[in-house]
């Protein structure tokens, strides 16, 4: 299935690019996705098996009447092919190809307690500047950190928390008993 996603959200983004519209489809995504975390029954319209299509047809028409022709267009094939339930997984495909385009790297930052904006700004910068790319961060908060931070990209994961540094040095001392 995920293969669909991809096929689906690289022709999308094939199609933007060379319309020199990435931008507004972008954002014409990103609005779908929101509606359907701000309104769940429209995920269950869309994910509705015995729902006839024309049904769905009329949703995503009014759910995308301001959206970019390629977004809207998008969507109704997405309906057509009967994969209407499966707009959130495209689009999640076609942000991680915005971001290879843009060398962007994403990580997932865990901290004990939530960081102010400006602590976050000054962390995420030294993480670019480290990397040498532009940086999307996901925060994260989980109070067993204890203090220090998590760093995740993929499946590399960078532990300078304080449960990190204990853990270490009880593995050190359970070896060197």
């Amino acid at each position: 299935m995920a293969a669909a996603h991809r096929r689906y959200a690289q022709a999308l983004y094939e199609a933007a690019l060379d319309n020199g519209r990435l931008a507004q489809v972008r954002e014409g995504l990103l609005d779908i996705v929101a509606a359907h975390e701000e309104v769940p029954e429209l995920a269950a319209v869309l994910r509705n098996p015995q729902l006839d299509s024309r049904a769905k047809i009329a949703v995503v028409e009014d759910v995308a009447a301001g959206s970019d022709r390629l977004v809207r267009n998008a969507l109704l094939l997405l309906v057509e092919k009967g994969r209407a339930g499966e707009i959130e997984e495209v689009v999640r495909e076609f942000e991680a190809l915005v971001r290879n385009a843009e060398r962007r790297l994403e990580v997932e930052l865990t901290t004990a307690v939530p960081l102010s904006e400006e602590d976050a700004a000054r962390l995420v910068g030294d993480i670019e500047r480290a990397v040498g790319r532009p940086v999307d961060a996901q925060r994260r908060v989980d109070p067993s950190v204890v203090g220090g931070v998590v760093l995740q990209v993929g499946s590399l994961r960078l532990d300078a928390s304080v449960r990190g540094r204990i853990d270490r040095l009880r593995r050190e001392l359970a070896s060197a008993g």
